[in-house]
């Protein structure tokens, strides 16, 4: 079954409510997480969480499928589900060479409340579950923890952003760790990635960046085969890291804070739009609530594969929160975020736009150059 969607236009925006919290079977839909297929089909994954909007308790992996370009939906799917548990944290990864979609994510037990301020101290084993048919079905999901969590490390998290494929074929997916320290205790998180390359039959460790305290990441791949990292700030500096690998997302030596990217802290996302040798210039979009508190979802634009950002257009200036973007072929871009009036967990919305509305003719572009990069304790950004 499919619902038709009635687009609402704003500044030459088109944005639409996929899932409402409080509708349905969920409490809260949170963690958004779109990919386009390679035959063109637009998947958005979420998190159905039931009892509440945190991020414990019973959590069901959700997806809706358009085959159209947004105009039309299916009905919400359960991708993933196990009564008493969470499955959680969608970072989807489309293998184009297979038409494969794989989706790793975490499933722990459904802790209370009560366990809340405790839940960073247990493992999270890390399933993986695929399609082989656009996401109409799905796989019986399989744990791969051993293949990609380090016997140090504790707390571990999936994504929760899409992954990549690399020129070479390699996926690449976005991770967090936590490392037991000699007093037993948990360290702070560090920011690293796994890939594959056998077409997902079996996952290794990737490179982890060395900054303490970075948390969910999101890669992008550089036109020189560079690994561009964006990370979350858990350390309260209110910016986000940047880190670079040179040798397919093995390491990353290089890193350091980008001043120009101020974050509350909150997940974000980059994806490659366009490139000089099939388009006029090389782009990379960057999208998070640009500000000391989860508002303010702001979409930015780099010409210089993520050295600076000149060109920002708000989407929402309320409360909003996660979000991730994908590139179609036509170069629609569609924004898939957390937004609401009073709590930013209230919706998903998806918002689709151009390069028209984010360029402008350049009317929008910061008034001012973005700040340069603070040099970095470790190699040379």
């Amino acid at each position: 079954m499919t619902t038709q969607i009635a687009w609402r236009h704003s500044d030459s925006v088109q944005v639409e409510d996929l899932w409402i919290s409080g509708t349905g079977a969920y409490h809260t839909y949170r963690i958004p997480a779109p990919v386009i297929t390679s035959k063109g089909t637009l998947l958005a994954f979420c998190e159905g969480r039931k009892p509440s909007h945190h991020d414990v308790g019973e959590i069901d992996l959700l997806l809706r499928r358009s085959v159209d370009g947004g105009r039309t939906w299916s009905d919400t799917q359960v991708v993933a589900t196990d009564p008493g548990m969470t499955c959680g944290n969608p970072a989807p990864v489309v293998d184009g060479t297979m038409d494969t979609i794989w989706l790793p994510f975490c499933r722990n037990p459904a802790f209370d409340a009560a366990q809340r301020a405790n839940k960073w101290r247990y493992d999270r084993p890390v399933w993986l579950t695929r399609s082989d048919d656009d996401g109409v079905t799905w796989a019986k999901p399989v744990e791969i923890t051993g293949q990609v969590k380090r016997p140090s490390w504790t707390w571990y998290s999936t994504g929760p952003v899409h992954g990549i494929q690399l020129r070479s074929g390699r996926l690449l997916v976005s991770y967090t760790h936590r490392v037991r320290r000699e007093d037993n205790r948990d360290a702070s998180r560090y920011a690293h990635v796994i890939y594959s390359d056998d077409h997902g039959a079996t996952w290794a460790v990737g490179g982890s960046v060395p900054q303490e305290g970075t948390n969910e990441c999101v890669a992008v791949e550089m036109v020189d085969g560079t690994i561009f990292l964006n990370c979350r700030d858990q350390g309260g500096r209110g910016r986000r890291c940047v880190a670079w690998s040179r040798d397919g997302g093995l390491t990353f030596a290089d890193y350091g804070w980008d001043e120009a990217l101020i974050e509350p802290p909150a997940q974000a996302t980059a994806i490659r739009l366009t490139t000089a040798r099939a388009h006029d210039r090389n782009r990379v979009l960057f999208c998070n609530p640009a500000s000391r508190t989860r508002d303010r979802l702001t979409v930015r634009l780099s010409y210089d594969e993520g050295r600076t950002w000149p060109v920002q257009r708000v989407l929402e200036t309320g409360a909003s929160a996660y979000s991730d973007l994908a590139v179609t072929d036509d170069l629609s871009v569609f924004c898939l975020f957390e937004r609401g009036v009073t709590s930013p967990y209230e919706r998903l919305t998806l918002a689709r736009f151009g390069l028209n509305w984010l360029e402008d003719g350049d009317a929008r572009r910061a008034r001012h150059p973005a700040p340069r990069l603070r040099p970095a304790p470790h190699g040379i950004l």
